[in-house]
């Protein structure tokens, strides 16, 4: 016989993701950085009821090209539930991101961790499309 019972429990966020192998920094104004193992920190901002994440994938402008962009346009399609961004908050250095947002009210763990995983599944795309542009 195989039963399965669910719990539920309440956690605080950042023991959860220490929990879950993650390290994570509290850089004050409500925004974490979280990271685990060599992947790209992800970065947290918890405002209201919301919690957003953000990957910096760095500065493009050595190799943006229209013909980069509708790369990246298309793959937007394909990492969702995430995308790619323009973080434009620097004048002189714009920076390509790899973005998604929550609402925190119900959520629970595998939504929360799933988030991680398709970011980091994001990051490695971009990597790859990255890599076939500077050959």
């Amino acid at each position: 016989m195989n039963i399965k019972i669910k719990l539920q429990r309440t956690e605080d966020l950042p023991y959860f993701l220490e929990l879950n192998g993650f390290v994570v920094e509290d850089l004050g104004n409500d925004i974490l950085r979280v990271q685990r193992d060599s992947e790209l920190p992800v970065f947290l901002k918890i405002s209201d009821n919301h919690i957003f994440y953000e990957v910096d994938l760095g500065n493009i402008s050595e190799i943006i090209s229209q013909d980069l962009l509708l790369k990246i346009l298309d793959l937007n399609t394909e990492i969702l539930p995430v995308s790619f961004g323009m973080d434009t908050s620097n004048p002189d250095d714009h920076r390509l991101v790899l973005v998604e947002s929550r609402e925190t009210e119900d959520m629970n763990d595998s939504e929360l961790l799933s988030v991680f995983d398709a970011l980091e599944l994001a990051a490695d795309r971009a990597e790859s499309l990255f890599a076939s542009v500077a050959k």
